[in-house]
């Protein structure tokens, strides 16, 4: 059952590889040049698709989490901070934002996105510091705000998010983007460099407000969906979190398991989260109601952790599944991220088997004291049941699958 739970995580990040999907997406030679703008955890694989397709009269930069860059002969490669940005983000955006205003009206800006791509691409609006949006990233990531929270926020703070490297630029804009936001919007995908921000300065401060986070000096508004710079420009989501657990359901099916999708924006903390599935998971096994077993439940997504005092080592995945094992019995289940990376972690997830609590009482690992401290890593470490893939190089927000046989 752990083989048949692992090939259904590789099936929904294979629905998603940049080296099968963008070539399809790819528009005809313009007059002039292409320059690609790439940004985020697919960044390098999606840039490396454009070559293969078009291997000459391409030009560009592409930014990417550090251990996710892949060997490019015309884009340059650059491997940066995240998720709390860096310096080597700053400079790579302020290359690409330059070479975009000197893009003229029969050339192409092809901006390649994916997730990761708020704090990949960090260029810090006029009168922030890099100082300033490193700490406010960090509050925000502890704080429990969602995605769309903290892009609200990060759009505000920056010069090249929220629609301003569309606005940038002279030539024709064709956004490629795969999708690790739950609603597939375009605006905040990355934050949305080439998508118009229906978002205001007021929502951002109501959003650090909040979460009681001081609000920084320099936060500047964004254009917004009627400016005309965007009559030019084109945002295409060419891969989904939906579409990835398409691609698992399929996996359960031949094995004559039925597979059933719950959603793919389900959000909110992962432990409270894992709770509610654990309440569906005990009206089916005592009921069979309302799925008969055997039976998959599959789902995306992405849930929170909010850190109280120092924390320990985990991500949301390992968190929902250590949750959910506690208060569901004799069952199997995945949780991982598509990325590869369970929060800032070196695994993508965790398997839970029906016996993980018990093997983990043996070792003296008090499943309860240990999600408390949020060390599902811990434990499932302990267990040698974390899923560990190394980088994908895509980024469709997290995969989990509760199988009752």
């Amino acid at each position: 059952m752990r083989a048949l739970l692992e090939q259904s995580f590789r099936a929904a990040v294979a629905a998603a590889d940049p080296l099968q999907i963008v070539a399809p997406h790819l528009p005809p030679r313009p007059k002039g040049r292409i320059f690609v703008a790439a940004a985020g955890k697919a960044a390098a694989s999606m840039a490396l698709a454009v070559e293969k397709s078009l291997p000459s009269g391409v030009e560009g930069i592409a930014i990417t989490r550090y251990g996710h860059g892949l060997p490019t002969r015309k884009i340059r490669v650059v491997e940066a901070g995240h998720p709390v940005p860096d310096e080597a983000g700053e400079s790579a955006a302020r290359a690409i934002l330059e070479k975009a205003r000197l893009l003229k009206e029969d050339d192409l800006l092809l901006a390649l996105l994916s997730g990761g791509g708020s704090s990949l691409l960090a260029l810090p609006a006029e009168g922030v510091s890099m100082a300033e949006l490193k700490s406010v990233t960090a509050q925000l990531l502890r704080s429990g705000a969602t995605i769309q929270e903290m892009n609200t926020v990060r759009k505000h703070l920056s010069a090249i998010a929220g629609g301003r490297l569309a606005a940038a630029s002279r030539a024709p804009v064709l956004a490629l983007i795969i999708s690790d936001v739950t609603g597939d919007d375009p605006t905040h995908i990355a934050s949305g460099p080439c998508a118009p921000d229906p978002t205001t300065c007021d929502d951002a401060r109501a959003i650090l407000a909040k979460y009681g986070i001081p609000e920084p000096r320099g936060l500047s508004e964004s254009p917004k969906p009627r400016d005309p710079a965007f009559a030019r420009v084109e945002n295409r989501v060419i891969a989904t979190a939906h579409r990835s657990l398409e691609a698992a359901a399929s996996v359960f099916q031949r094995e004559r398991i039925t597979p059933v999708i719950l959603g793919d924006t389900i959000t909110g903390e992962a432990s409270e989260v894992a709770k509610v599935m654990a309440a569906l998971v005990r009206e089916i096994q005592q009921h069979s109601s309302p799925f008969r077993p055997p039976v998959a439940l599959i789902s995306g997504g992405e849930c929170t952790v909010t850190l109280r005092g120092k924390g320990g080592r985990g991500g949301r995945c390992s968190e929902f599944l250590l949750s959910l094992g506690i208060e569901a019995n004799g069952i199997w289940a995945i949780a991982a991220d598509t990325d590869g990376i369970d929060g800032s972690e070196d695994n993508a997830g965790a398997v839970l088997s029906p016996d993980s609590l018990e093997r983990a009482a043996r070792m003296n690992l008090p499943g309860t004291t240990l999600l408390a401290r949020h060390d599902s890593y811990g434990f499932f470490s302990a267990l040698g049941d974390l899923v560990m893939t190394g980088p994908t190089r895509t980024n469709v927000n997290d995969y989990r699958a509760i199988v009752l046989a």
